[in-house]
This record gives structure tokens, C-alpha cells and sequence, in this order.
């Protein structure tokens, strides 16, 4: 622990982010989404700051959708377009901001985009990776060791852990066990904020704007963590509207529209997905999950198809407008819809790259 504590006291040295973002409770108590006097820095001792300068928090933990504010979200999709370019050089001359990092990844659930991209983000940067592809079956949580044994074991060996689980919770719950960052990579049915983070970046460069848009989630909407975590942050910007496009079994769930009432954004539910998306800037569209009905296969099999992204869609989208999928796809989205310019759901894949190597960078070594 003395290494670990050396290690974290080190890292606290470095220049850290212009980012007002909440750390684990256990480790910042005191940490708000206000900017405060005291940053609240792990393993660093507190001094007080002259009167003229201002301190704001670190980037601690990614826990949460929520836990962002739009400074904070600028400040990350800077970062990204930065990342952008250092992914571009470093072909030939491989970047070194993370050197002598190391990254482990932990995941309980099947991945594909979030770990490859989340391993190629340390890697362009310079870093290692520990990684397990299928903790639930080839780690020792196969032989019943808790989440809180593992999360304390590995960060003995890493400098950052990326996360994926099975239940909704679990990222907190290693949050506040770890003294070193955590990532959610997505929570079972819970939440999902690097994907946020990406959607939105994405829709930032395809669209060229954010406050103001009308954006149609389709599909999985009661399991699917990436649109409740995008609703959460979509719900920052200004003179939004959200339409709910799903079969019944898998509405939106009201936490996310009491939510959405609290913040004043405008929601609406449809079942006519042509007539939302002539009305839309993005189309998000979503796979119906089949792993969270359990035995249920017939309410699985009742919802699966009725919301399909094919040429009829393409004939009423505006032309401005985009299409996204956080993806795997099944059926839900034709692959002649590929072809269209307006399909995005591939650029937005690879902006996963850039979002997690800015994430990356801001929680290991600051901007």
C-alpha cells in the first residue's frame, strides 16, 4: 500500500485539469460540482490558495452522466480534437503522455468498441494495458471473490481501472473502494458515460451545435444504459427536445423523464418513428437487448422489429440530419442505409477513441 500511496501522491503532483467534477465520496468528501478553493486532490495535502488564483477540483472518477457540467464537457471535447491530431502523428512519432502508466480493464460483460477503443486510447498515448476480457468467468470472481476484493487487488497493479459489470451500481461501489480513478464502462441496465460522452461529441461535429436540437431515441429504452446516459447529458444544453420511440415493453423509465421534468427539457413519446424522424436533427437508434429479458423470450421476440432504420426513414430525415447506433446492430438499422452520408454511426464509433484518450489524459496526467 505504501507503493500505491507513493504512486497516488505523485500523480496528485502533476498539472491537474480545469474541470469541476465529483470524485468518489469515500476519497473527497468535500468535493462539489462548484469550483472550490481547496481542490480536492488524492494523496495531496491541502493548502490554501492565494485569493487571486483559482483552483478548481480534479477529474476524479467517471461514474455518472450527470456528474458533468458544460465547462466540463468543453473542456473534454477540446481535449478530443487535440487527441484527434496526436492519433493522426502517431503513426510515426508515437506519443509518450502516458509512459510508464498503467491501464487495467475489468470486464464482466461481452465488449467490443469500449474495450479495443479504451486499449487503443492508452497505447496512442503511450501507456500499458492489464487486461481481462471476461473477468466474469476467467477471473477469481468465477470462484466467488467480491467486487470490492478484486477493484482492491488490481489497483495494486495499475495507476487506472476501466470497468464493466453486470449489475447497475457496480462502478460506484468500485469508486468508492479504489484510490485510483475509475471509469464506468457501462453498469448492466444502469449507465453507460464514456458512450454519452462520445454521442454527444459526435453529434457536436456532425450537427455543429448542441443546444437546440430534437433528438429521437429508438429502441431498447427501458435496458439500454447508453440512452439514459445520453439523456442525462444531452439534458445540459439549451432548448432541447427528445422524442421516445420504443415497442411498450421497453419505454423510457420514469426516472429518466422526472429527470428530464427537472431539468426543463422537453419529452415526448411517439410509436410513429417516420413522423419523428422528419422532425429530427439525430436519430439514435438502439438494439432491442435479448441478454436482459431473461427467460421472457416472448416479450423479447414481441419487441424485437418494430423500429427499423431503413430507406423509408432516409426518404423523411431532414438532410442535415444524422443517424447513430452505439452498436452492436442486429437488424434495426438496413445495411443499405450505410452507404448514406447521413449515417454516422461508424465516425461515431471511432470517436470513442478520441473521447477516451482525452479521458484518459485529463485523469492521469491533467491538460
Amino acid at each position: 500500500m505504501a507503493a500505491a500511496a507513493a504512486a497516488a501522491s505523485a500523480r496528485a503532483a502533476l498539472p491537474r485539469p480545469h474541470l469541476a467534477l465529483p470524485s468518489s465520496a469515500r476519497r473527497s468528501p468535500s468535493v462539489s460540482l462548484a469550483a472550490s478553493p481547496l481542490p480536492g486532490l488524492r494523496g495531496a495535502a491541502s493548502a490554501a490558495a492565494p485569493p487571486e488564483l483559482q483552483v478548481t477540483t480534479r477529474l476524479g472518477d467517471v461514474i455518472e452522466a450527470q456528474q458533468f457540467d458544460r465547462a466540463a464537457l468543453s473542456e473534454i471535447f477540446e481535449v478530443a480534437r487535440e487527441m484527434e491530431a496526436v492519433e493522426r502523428g502517431s503513426h510515426g512519432a508515437p506519443s509518450r503522455v502516458l509512459e510508464g502508466y498503467l491501464m487495467a480493464t475489468l470486464f464482466y460483460e461481452p465488449s467490443t468498441r469500449t474495450r479495443l477503443s479504451f486499449e487503443a486510447a492508452m497505447r496512442r498515448l503511450g501507456g500499458e494495458v492489464l487486461t481481462t476480457e471476461n473477468a466474469r468467468e476467467f477471473s477469481s470472481a468465477a470462484k466467488g471473490e467480491t467486487l470490492e476484493d478484486t477493484i482492491r487487488t488490481v489497483e495494486g497493479y495499475s495507476d487506472i481501472i476501466v470497468l464493466r459489470h453486470f449489475e447497475s451500481g457496480a462502478a460506484r461501489r468500485a469508486a468508492d473502494t479504489a484510490i485510483i480513478p475509475v471509469i464506468n464502462a457501462g453498469d448492466g441496465p444502469g449507465q453507460h458515460p464514456t458512450q454519452a460522452l462520445l454521442d454527444v461529441y459526435t453529434i457536436k461535429r456532425e450537427i455543429g451545435a448542441l443546444d437546440g436540437i430534437k433528438l429521437g431515441l429508438v429502441g431498447d429504452l427501458a435496458n439500454g444504459r447508453t440512452v439514459r446516459s445520453l439523456a442525462y447529458l444531452i439534458a445540459k444544453y439549451q432548448n432541447i427536445k427528445i422524442y421516445f420511440v420504443s415497442p411498450d415493453v421497453v419505454k423510457m423509465k420514469d426516472d429518466i423523464k422526472d429527470y428530464l421534468n427537472s431539468q426543463g427539457v422537453e419529452w415526448e413519446e411517439s410509436s410513429d418513428l417516420l413522423e419523428v424522424a422528419s422532425q429530427c436533427d439525430v436519430i439514435y437508434q438502439t438494439r432491442i437487448q435479448k441478454e436482459r429479458f431473461g427467460e421472457r423470450i416472448d416479450l423479447y421476440e414481441a419487441a424485437r422489429g418494430k423500429y427499423i432504420v431503413d430507406k423509408k426513414v432516409l426518404d423523411v430525415l431532414p438532410k442535415h440530419a444524422v443517424i447513430m447506433h452505439p452498436l452492436p446492430r442486429l437488424d434495426e438499422i438496413t445495411v443499405d442505409v450505410d452507404s448514406d452520408p447521413r449515417a454516422a454511426y461508424f465516425r461515431q464509433a471511432k470517436n470513442g477513441l478520441y473521447i477516451r484518450m482525452a479521458l484518459l489524459k485529463l485523469l492521469l496526467v491533467g491538460h
